[in-house]
């Protein structure tokens, strides 16, 4: 009698070229888990990845897929993660598209409905702490509020990484029968080559603004495949905000 062959989960990201995208590739490929990746320029990715049996590379931009392209990138899929955003130069700050993580974010999940899968999908969207819960009231001194005000004036991605949340708080919601999501917030983003020790707020502990703390990339990356391969852990954070520092080591 054979025996029955357990079947992995697919998940799709998007945003896989970034330096947060690339270590959660690598976290999930380690955890033994299939996943697809859309990107613009696949040339640019490590040669490693192009011959991993495990991972399936999409090369286009993801914004000019047609509605029916993305539902079949969506199908099949039981998480999928936006690692999005902008480039930090003159063109990426303020050129176009100036919504792409909150288009996208619509985007695929209006794919996802459209496919009706009879299992929720998980979707895990990269945010920042700047961007408050506003489902928590999450309480800001009035220097970061006008700081803040500034920042929706002056930089059009703080916007967008605001209305991204803001589409999974008030559209998707808490009670949506076919996504569950999450939206992780890192403060202080940094390189480190390791996992470290880290922990998980559903707040930010600190003002993002005036005493930001840190949390490496790869960090990030394992807490966010955490939260898709453990059930307990996806449970304890679905539909909130959690934020994450890595943790400060005491001599």
């Amino acid at each position: 009698m054979k025996t029955k062959e357990i079947q992995k989960e697919t998940i799709l990201l998007v945003g896989a070229s970034g330096a947060t995208g690339m270590k959660l590739v690598e976290e999930l490929l380690h955890r033994g888990q299939n996943v697809k990746v859309i990107v613009r320029s696949p040339e640019k990715l490590p040669e490693s990845w192009k011959s991993n049996k495990n991972l399936k590379i999409i090369s286009a931009s993801i914004l000019e897929l047609t509605d029916f392209e993305m539902r079949a990138y969506v199908t099949g899929c039981q998480a999928i993660v936006s690692c999005l955003g902008h480039n930090m130069t003159l063109k990426g700050i303020y050129g176009q598209p100036q919504k792409l993580v909150t288009d996208v974010t619509r985007r695929l999940c209006k794919a996802i409905e459209v496919n009706n899968s009879k299992k929720p999908t998980k979707f895990v969207l990269m945010n920042t702490t700047g961007n408050r819960n506003r489902d928590l009231n999450e309480p800001i001194s009035l220097r970061q509020k006008c700081v803040i005000a500034l920042l929706r004036l002056l930089l059009p991605p703080h916007v967008d990484n605001e209305k991204a949340a803001d589409y999974l708080r008030t559209k998707i919601g808490q009670n949506n029968q076919l996504i569950e999501w999450v939206a992780v917030r890192p403060d202080g983003l940094i390189n480190e080559e390791e996992v470290t020790a880290y922990e998980i707020h559903a707040s930010p502990t600190r003002s993002a603004i005036f005493a930001a703390g840190k949390v490496s990339r790869i960090n990030v990356a394992h807490f966010m495949a955490a939260l898709i391969n453990d059930a307990t852990l996806w449970n304890t954070w679905k539909g909130q905000m959690p934020v994450i520092y890595s943790k400060v080591s005491v001599d």
